[in-house]
């Protein structure tokens, strides 16, 4: 068993976004927590879904290595930068790939689909260029909405939490190095709460 599971959407590990998710790790481990991270950018496997879901695509080793390991994690992180108010193409493609009728969610007779992830809860760690009122005003908070409520709980995922960092682009090391100190504290903050119903917001 995995406590929380850290999965880097950057496709550079060095990254801000790397370094955001050392932070998070850093903290969570402070706290007693098992983790485990896995950098979806260094997986092999092809990220279009070939035939939607009326045809089975084999997964390949690095994706079922990404399944077991999300079937291990009382806790998954995602952290990503934005991109056109949306995760990269890695982060897309692996739901694409990986979060199947079956695995993921399962239709039962009714409108709504029983999420077969639940018991697991989630933070989104994003970055993005927007200030928080563009993308409010302009992108509807485009990305909560699909990556949050469409797709985490929409597959069992409770609580989903986001820590979005908003105009990345003006940040002065100042403020970056800032951030990571606040990161850490939020992963050292949900490692001691995974044993309790609810996340700290």
């Amino acid at each position: 068993m995995t406590d929380v599971l850290v999965l880097l959407g950057h496709a550079e590990p060095n990254s801000f976004n790397g370094a955001l998710a050392d932070a998070y790790l850093r903290g969570a481990e402070r706290a007693g927590a098992r983790t485990e991270r896995i950098d979806l950018a260094s997986l092999e496997l092809d990220l279009v879904l070939r035939a939607g879901h009326r045809e089975e695509q084999p997964l390949e080793p690095d994706l079922v290595r990404l399944q077991r390991a999300i079937e291990r994690a009382r806790h998954v992180v995602w952290v990503f930068p934005t991109y056109w108010a949306s995760p990269p193409a890695v982060v897309r493609g692996v739901i694409d790939r990986l979060f199947l009728p079956g695995w993921a969610f399962r239709y039962e007779g009714s409108a709504l689909p029983k999420g077969l992830l639940a018991g697991r809860s989630s933070r989104v760690i994003t970055t993005m260029d927007s200030p928080s009122w563009w993308y409010a005003l302009a992108h509807h908070r485009a990305l909560h909405a699909t990556m949050g409520t469409a797709t985490l709980t929409f597959c069992g995922f409770a609580p989903v939490r986001f820590t979005t960092l908003y105009a990345v682009r003006e940040m002065d090391a100042a403020r970056r190095a800032a951030w990571i100190a606040r990161v850490d504290a939020i992963g050292a903050r949900d490692a001691s709460a995974i044993a309790r119903p609810m996340l700290a917001a």
